[in-house]
């Protein structure tokens, strides 16, 4: 099938919900990926920060087809090998105490959602609790997720949304402050937002964040399912700032290319919220899933992935930074790790058409928010991986 009849075909039949680029992509190596023509793309997008490790991991790849070969799902009212292991390296390299397998991250911020407002039930037999969000997340698009997601495009057209959501700006903790009261069972934020524009949380604000939930009982629920996994340059974002969830979420990277998220939460929360009968899932934690992680969390360490984010994030911020200072439609360049953002002046240039003329010139980005590009590469890259992704950059600038 030629690329223009795999368009047209995928066209007649999906929902169209995504405006695509008009790209097939067939396969990928390293940190490459190559169309249905055989043309080259170096990938500073990782599936939107999911393939930390490149394309074409052979450990990674083993594993799963060794999983396969045995059995890809079992009910969730058995045990298997690999949902313990899973369980065991997650909740390790988290520092949390109980996990809750799901199938994306969305699915995770919705179990932590369900477990926040038990938690609060068991409390006081009240239904009527309410959840504090920021404006500018991102939490996904099922219903509860994107109840919580801080931008008002994505919820209008399919309100009324769950209730009981309040709204403060985020890195502002007198606006979280003032909408706390006796019915506030949790605070959601993302520890780094990603759709929103790339703004890490300040320490300071985060820090006080988590004072205010220890005073007044309230679940501080941390989103960090594109800024997880190695990204921020520890394996948590949360672990640069001196505090800890209650609830974690994670999903993307934690399966590098298999469809699995979780939610995490400590003992103190786990004993009083979820029990059996209050959540579910059929395919959650299958063995396929859960060999995926149980790999890529193994490979994390022995292959010291988070070394070379620490290593090339700092060049990459630098190289960045330069191009900031040498072009005027550069605002600014804001991140963590390897997960960064290019402000631009809009009136001057656009950050669509830098990703669109980049994919012309075999680099693959993507936005954030109205004026950024985004930059999510595996965390595997290395810094001529940088020069040339910003040769390919700046050649683009001026198509």
């Amino acid at each position: 099938m030629s690329t223009a009849d795999t368009i047209k075909t995928a066209e007649e039949h999906l929902l169209h919900t995504y405006n695509r680029y008009p790209i097939v992509f067939d396969h990928g190596s390293g940190v490459r990926l190559y169309d249905d023509t055989g043309k080259e793309y170096l990938d500073f997008c990782a599936g939107i920060a999911v393939y930390a490790l490149g394309y074409g991991n052979s450990r990674y790849e083993d594993a799963v087809k060794r999983q396969i070969e045995k059995i890809s799902h079992i009910s969730n009212y058995y045990y298997s090998r690999p949902l313990a292991e899973a369980a065991s390296l997650l909740t390790a390299a988290s520092k949390m105490d109980r996990v809750f397998f799901t199938n994306s991250g969305a699915e995770a911020v919705e179990g932590a959602l369900k477990a926040a407002r038990k938690y609060a039930y068991n409390k006081d037999g009240r239904c009527d609790h309410e959840i504090i969000a920021m404006e500018h997340s991102f939490h996904g698009r099922t219903f509860g997720a994107l109840s919580v997601t801080g931008n008002a495009h994505y919820r209008e057209p399919f309100e009324p949304m769950i209730g009981n959501i309040r709204f403060a700006t985020f890195n502002d903790f007198d606006s979280v402050a003032a909408l706390v009261n006796d019915r506030t069972c949790a605070v959601i934020l993302e520890t780094v937002q990603g759709e929103g524009g790339i703004y890490p949380a300040d320490p300071d604000f985060l820090k006080k964040i988590r004072k205010l939930c220890d005073e007044n009982d309230i679940l501080l629920i941390l989103d960090e399912i594109q800024c997880g996994m190695g990204r921020s340059g520890s394996m948590f974002a949360y672990m640069q700032y001196g505090i800890e969830p209650d609830i974690l979420t994670v999903a993307k990277a934690v399966g590098c290319g298999v469809p699995v998220g979780a939610f995490l939460m400590n003992e103190k929360t786990a004993a009083s919220s979820l029990v059996p009968g209050d959540h579910g899932t059929t395919y959650g934690g299958n063995p396929l899933a859960c060999a995926a992680v149980a790999e890529v969390l193994k490979i994390f360490e022995e292959d010291k992935i988070i070394d070379n984010v620490n290593n090339v994030a700092p060049y990459l911020e630098a190289k960045l930074k330069e191009l900031v200072a040498e072009y005027d439609f550069l605002i600014g360049e804001r991140g963590l790790g390897l997960m960064r953002g290019l402000v631009f002046d809009t009136e001057k240039k656009k950050p669509g058409d830098v990703v669109k003329s980049a994919l012309r010139n075999g680099l693959v980005l993507i936005t954030a928010g109205a004026d950024v590009v985004r930059f999510l590469p595996p965390l595997v890259i290395t810094k001529a991986d940088v020069d040339e992704m910003i040769e390919k950059l700046t050649r683009s600038f001026t198509e």
